[in-house]
């Protein structure tokens, strides 16, 4: 079997920068559910965020459900199978590492000793949004430099977290539904959306619903709705010209003092900071200085 990091029916892929043992590549793949699930072995280690859309993963570890803002983890030398039979198509930044600079990041972290991912996913958690942002600005204004801090970050938050966070396992039925309420969710975070209405549209009970979102996704819906709606706030921050009232208000905060608590709890200042120091040279060592000292601190 011809060896690949990355899907490629229905994918195009690119480069976007690469070093001594990693890079990182863009990846959009417009597979849909007409489309057969496809094989392929991963070459190297890689840990892809997922920006867009949303597919399935499996491997000899498991089956997940991949959404925006979860971390695919994928092992060196091992197969697997990403099928879209709940949506058409998907965004991905994925890197990878080579065999000697994983063992070299594994050696550095305290408490680790295996070279390989337990999981095949980390859900989206919310001490990942400042590093998963700073992926997407990387993306936009890529530096060598700037990328290779976050490759070697990336691959040693990846680590930490997979040691700490357990699978769980779905059924078909179960999955298909959360789907189809992550596709609600971010085509419509904005909105007051409860998990009444959310569990009526899918066909289920509220606590079922509740249960199957929390098993499915890895987090609960009120946290998957509030890292879309942080998520959306960055890039009005990053990009546009409204106040940061309005940008509160757009992107489904109640009001300002809401907002500016609850993104200056994530990033490590106020909406209004942000903005100011967007571009700065500093911006990214600060947004990930909280996921930095949340892992050295569950590492020991």
């Amino acid at each position: 079997m011809l060896t690949s990091d990355l899907p490629q029916s229905g994918a195009t892929t690119s480069i976007l920068a690469q070093g001594e043992g990693w890079r990182v590549m863009k990846v959009v793949c417009c597979s849909g559910p007409s489309d057969r699930p496809f094989e392929e072995q991963h070459e190297w280690t890689s840990v892809s965020a997922v920006s867009e859309g949303t597919f399935t993963y499996r491997s000899s570890r498991g089956r997940a459900l991949m959404a925006p803002g979860s971390l695919l983890l994928g092992n060196g030398g091992s197969c697997y199978e990403c099928g879209h039979e709940h949506g058409i198509g998907d965004r991905c930044v994925s890197f990878q590492y080579s065999p000697e600079l994983v063992e070299d990041t594994v050696g550095a972290l305290k408490g680790l000793r295996r070279e390989m991912f337990r999981n095949v996913r980390i859900p989206p958690l919310e001490l990942l949004l400042p590093l998963l942002n700073r992926i997407r600005l990387d993306t936009i204004t890529p530096d060598i430099l700037h990328a290779e801090e976050t490759a070697l970050e990336l691959l040693a938050t990846a680590f930490a977290i997979d040691h700490d966070v357990s699978g769980s396992v779905s059924g078909a039925g179960e999955e298909k539904r959360v789907a189809q309420a992550i596709g609600i969710i971010n085509a419509r975070f904005a909105e007051p959306l409860s998990i009444a209405y959310l569990a009526q549209t899918v066909g289920m009970r509220r606590r079922q619903f509740a249960a199957s979102f929390k098993r499915v996704a890895g987090v609960t819906p009120y946290k998957y709705i509030l890292n879309r709606r942080l998520d959306a706030a960055v890039d009005c921050l990053r990009t546009g010209n409204e106040t940061v009232l309005n940008i509160a208000l757009d992107t489904g905060f109640g009001d300002l003092s809401e907002f500016t608590r609850r993104f200056r709890a994530r990033f490590g200042s106020p909406p209004a900071a942000f903005r100011a120091i967007h571009g700065a040279a500093g911006w990214g060592r600060h947004a990930t200085a909280a996921v930095r000292e949340r892992t050295e601190s569950a590492l020991g």
